[in-house]
């Protein structure tokens, strides 16, 4: 009996090896007629998609003006924008051997967003955020001006990018900024419809929560509610920065796949100002790929910050 059991062991090893890979890279943006040829059918180019699975004997095929983002089994990135035929062992090969869970998590969460037939849900990735008072809520459904965070919102980066609807023929906006005494400690007039707040600068380092407003100059009819920002600190901040200093190592260099993964690191943990900065930042990098557009437009949908 013994001997059946090992041999029987032995089998599923080699049918289903423990260290086998299903995939080495998986497509996370295409822009352009791509195209790749797969090692069992050589003769065969085929369209390539996002969500496509790629493994060591295939060939990609890049046309001109076109562009696509990989995603490795590690959770490393890969971005080709030149025109060309790429192997598949050979892209993998300039990687390295170094891994990455954490990356490789975050990767797949954004492959399957992508790739997502289902309605989307835009309470999906609501969370009870920080309650400030119940004015705050209050105030903010009821304002004509929105802005496009939740009503209280903690952020864990040093700043904080804060945008709100733009109003027809409005010149100027007055953003303030309250402390929890209720205490002014920021006024600025602004032309555009959003700002970039320092957090570990004065006057907010010393804050523990920072109430924001915003409405137009001249006309304090049309104003927004309060929002409440708290800077994730200590404790509660510890075990999301280990996740990300872990993240972080794989994603090293300044691309649109990267800022998109640590996009969805910061959404998945409920920091929306964060995941904002990077939805833009990866938009920003790639204007013309449009997936990323779209990521992003899917991202303030599900938050509800359209």
């Amino acid at each position: 009996m013994k001997l059946i059991i090992t041999a029987l062991s032995f089998t599923v090893l080699l049918v289903n090896p423990l260290n086998a890979q299903d995939y080495v890279f998986k497509v996370l943006a295409n822009k352009g007629g791509n195209t790749v040829k797969i090692a069992d059918h050589p003769k065969d180019w085929q369209p390539i998609q996002t969500g496509t699975t790629l493994n060591s004997d295939d060939e990609l095929r890049i046309s001109e003006n076109s562009y696509i983002g990989l995603v490795h089994a590690s959770g490393k990135t890969v971005e080709l924008k030149n025109e060309g035929d790429y192997y598949v062992r050979d892209l993998a090969a300039k990687l390295g051997n170094a891994k990455s869970s954490v990356a490789s998590k975050y990767a797949n969460f954004v492959i399957n967003k992508m790739t997502s037939n289902d309605q989307e849900d835009i309470n999906k990735n609501h969370r009870e955020h920080l309650t400030i008072t119940g004015a705050v809520e209050r105030s903010v459904l009821d304002a004509p001006i929105s802005l496009k965070m939740p009503s209280s919102v903690e952020v864990l980066s040093k700043e904080a990018l804060i945008r709100w609807n733009d109003v027809k023929d409005a010149d100027r906006y007055v953003f303030t900024v309250k402390n929890m005494y209720d205490e002014v400690i920021l006024t600025k007039e602004l032309t555009q419809a959003h700002i970039l707040l320092e957090l570990t600068k004065s006057p907010f380092n010393t804050e523990e929560l920072i109430i924001v407003s915003v409405h137009v100059k001249g006309n304090d009819k049309i104003y927004s509610g309060n929002y409440g920002i708290k800077r994730l600190t200590g404790v509660d901040a510890d075990p999301i920065l280990k996740e990300l200093e872990q993240l972080s190592v794989s994603l090293k260099e300044e691309s649109s796949l990267n800022k998109l993964i640590l996009a969805t690191f910061f959404e998945e943990n409920n920091l929306l100002i964060d995941a904002l900065m990077n939805y833009e930042k990866a938009v920003q990098l790639s204007p013309d790929v449009e997936q990323f557009s779209i990521a992003y437009e899917l991202f303030a949908k599900r938050n509800g910050l359209q």
